[in-house]
C-alpha cells in the first residue's frame, strides 16, 4: 500500500471523473492471493491513525481523522508486480479480482464507517489518477499476515 498526503485528487475513466478529494490521502492497494478481512482491518487502522497531517506548530502529529480529511482509494494490482526475472513484470504476486474486489470494498466501508469521506477510483478500469502531492509526503506500508510495516 502506497500512501499520498495530498492537497487535491481526482481519478477518471475515460472522460468521466469517478472520484475526487479536496485534501487528504490518496491510497495505492494492491491485493496479495493470501490478504483476508484481517488485513484489511489492520490497515483500516493504521491509514486512520496514522499521524501524517501538520499541527499547529509543523509537526506531524494529527491523523486524517483529526484534520477531517478525505481518501482517495485506489486498487492498484502492479504494486505487487514482480520484476526479478526477466524484462516484463510478473503480477502472479497479485489476488484474482474475485479476491480482490471485495477487500477494497471492506477497505472503502470501513473508512466511511469512521467518517472519513472516501472516494474510490474504478475497479478493474484503466484509470487516470491525478494528485498534488503536499510535502511531499509519500509512504509504503506493507500489510502482511497481520502485521503492519
Amino acid at each position: 500500500m502506497v500512501l499520498q498526503r495530498v492537497s487535491r485528487a481526482s481519478v477518471t475513466v475515460g472522460d468521466a471523473s469517478v472520484g475526487s478529494i479536496a485534501g487528504g490521502l490518496v491510497i495505492l492497494v494492491g491485493i496479495a492471493p493470501t490478504d483476508t478481512d484481517h488485513e484489511i482491518d489492520r490497515a483500516v487502522d493504521k491509514v486512520s491513525n496514522l499521524r501524517i497531517f501538520a499541527d499547529e506548530a509543523g509537526l506531524m502529529n494529527r491523523s486524517i481523522v483529526d484534520i477531517g480529511g478525505s481518501v482517495l482509494l485506489v486498487s492498484q494490482f502492479t504494486l505487487l508486480a514482480d520484476v526479478g526475472k526477466g524484462r516484463r513484470p510478473s503480477f502472479a504476486n497479485a489476488a484474482d479480482p474475485e479476491t480482490a474486489e471485495p477487500l477494497i470494498d471492506r477497505f472503502a466501508t470501513m473508512l466511511r464507517e469512521l467518517g472519513i469521506l472516501t472516494e474510490t477510483g474504478a475497479f478493474g478500469a484503466s484509470m487516470a489518477v491525478d494528485l498534488v502531492n503536499e510535502g511531499p509526503v509519500t509512504i509504503i506500508i506493507d500489510v502482511e499476515d497481520g502485521r503492519v510495516s
